[in-house]
């Protein structure tokens, strides 16, 4: 069996707690080489997962010829470093945001196009069997054009947000590191970045949709360094129109489960998921409902699916990609709009429609 060489450049908490173990669960995966800042912490992901080069230079790892390539350094980085793996010849799986920029996403599109490599986005919920269902009752039946949209979300990430410490599950040894979340030059903002980015890469997903203009309120109480809050108003590409509001709740609460719940009214019926409540339905004008029983953990977050996918994508194999680099373009598209909104306190539009 051929092995499938891997490169990861950004080896923080999550990458540590999360991506790492996961590429380690496949036999053929040969860990080639790793970079991160941080002399102590380099070493030790080298010892753990017998990585065969480390540096504090992401080029000496693209050095190594990887096929593949873990990106998941800071957002504000994510546009150089994909790019320059993209360009050495290796497949990607890409951190969210993909950026921060609309055109550095829509960049490395079409670099992934010229160059003919996959990109997966980690967005780890489009690979649940419940959004998988979700996704294909969306298709067949449906429920015509979206006429309107609506996203709610919270997250236990009041802590990390405010710069006062860490998220559930974090690695106890690699706790995040402050700047990547409360830096604007390095994280674009704070709860729409960091956790609304998921909320519409599913829903965008969903849906099919583009935003095209976006008017966004942002709260930053107790003097947060970045928004722990949001709340939205969006006008969509296919005419309609969509509400979206996410804010940090404490970590403990709720189990430190994700509240997300979808719902969409189209011109030939409706439709609901909720990840909290594990939940699924959809109702047609023409009397046709799906509504099937799901249980604990079917809406449980995990990023599997993402490794999984694009370890699948490097073997050659023809699967599904759930989480394409267009869609974490489309994201942050949105994402742009709703800050620049917050900024100007104006209504704002994409630039091309």
């Amino acid at each position: 069996m051929a092995r499938i060489r891997l490169g990861v450049i950004g080896a923080g908490s999550w990458a540590i707690t999360s991506h790492l173990p996961n590429f380690a669960a496949h036999g053929d995966v040969e860990f080639v080489a790793v970079s991160r800042h941080g002399t102590e912490e380099l070493k030790r992901v080298r010892r753990d997962f017998g990585f065969a080069v480390a540096s504090e230079d992401y080029r000496d790892v693209l050095a190594q010829s990887p096929d593949l390539v873990l990106v998941s350094s800071p957002s504000g980085l994510h546009h150089e470093h994909a790019k320059a793996a993209l360009q050495a010849g290796a497949h990607v799986l890409l951190e969210k945001p993909v950026t921060i920029e609309p055109a550095a996403a829509w960049d490395l599109v079409q670099i992934a196009k010229q160059v003919d490599r996959h990109v997966v986005v980690a967005f780890g919920w489009n690979y649940r069997p419940m959004v998988r269902l979700a996704k294909q009752i969306m298709g067949n039946p449906g429920i015509g054009r979206i006429e309107a949209l609506s996203i709610v979300m919270a997250s236990p990430t009041r802590e990390l947000l405010s710069g006062t410490g860490s998220y559930p599950d974090a690695d106890p040894l690699t706790l995040p590191e402050s700047a990547t979340w409360v830096d604007r030059r390095l994280s674009g903002g704070g709860y729409g970045q960091a956790q609304l980015s998921h909320a519409l890469g599913m829903a965008l997903w969903l849906s099919h949709e583009r935003v095209d203009g976006a008017f966004a309120l942002m709260s930053a109480p107790s003097g947060a360094p970045v928004e722990l809050h949001d709340a939205v108003a969006m006008r969509l590409s296919g005419g309609g129109i969509g509400t979206m509001s996410g804010g940090s709740s404490w970590t403990g609460a709720g189990g430190n489960k994700h509240q997300l719940c979808i719902s969409m009214i189209g011109s030939e019926g409706q439709f609901r998921i909720d990840v909290e409540r594990e939940d699924l339905w959809l109702f047609r004008s023409d009397g046709v409902e799906i509504h099937p029983a799901l249980s604990h953990p079917a809406g449980l977050y995990d990023c599997v699916g993402p490794v999984d996918a694009i370890l699948d994508l490097a073997r050659g194999r023809d699967i599904p990609n759930e989480s394409p680099i267009e869609l974490g373009a489309r994201t942050v598209e949105a994402l742009d709009l709703i800050y620049r909104s917050a900024a100007s306190g104006v209504y704002e539009e994409r630039e091309s429609k």
